[in-house]
């Protein structure tokens, strides 16, 4: 944690990291205040996702020093790791079965002070 504020993750979500990633990319260096404004009206299913990982952020922050301003906090770093893959099997035509990939994601989140 360099320098950082505060930081959460949020790991073995059930969605794709390629689609969280879309979410983690809206927020990036913006302020809590005005990330958490965004993902209220982002129409992705990550969105809540992130939001409570940024609430989490901030009461880690102001839990480990009372000083801090949560309205001087925004989002330094943000981003989504690939976590286990869940292998399933669908039955296809001739026999056959296709592989289906259901992928997790790892989020991590840093806050840094204005």
């Amino acid at each position: 944690m360099s320098d950082a504020v505060s930081s959460a993750r949020l790991r073995y979500v059930r969605i794709s990291p390629r689609k969280v990633r879309l979410v983690a990319d809206l927020v990036r260096g913006e302020d809590v205040e005005d990330a958490l404004k965004i993902l209220k009206f982002t129409r992705k299913r990550s969105a809540p996702m992130v939001g409570k990982l940024i609430q989490s952020a901030v009461a880690n922050a102001t839990e480990k020093d009372p000083s801090i301003d949560a309205d001087d906090l925004f989002v330094k770093t943000i981003y989504v790791d690939g976590g286990p893959v869940l292998r399933r099997y669908l039955p296809r035509a001739q026999g056959r079965a296709t592989r289906l990939l259901k992928r997790t994601s790892h989020i991590t989140i840093e806050l840094g002070a204005r």
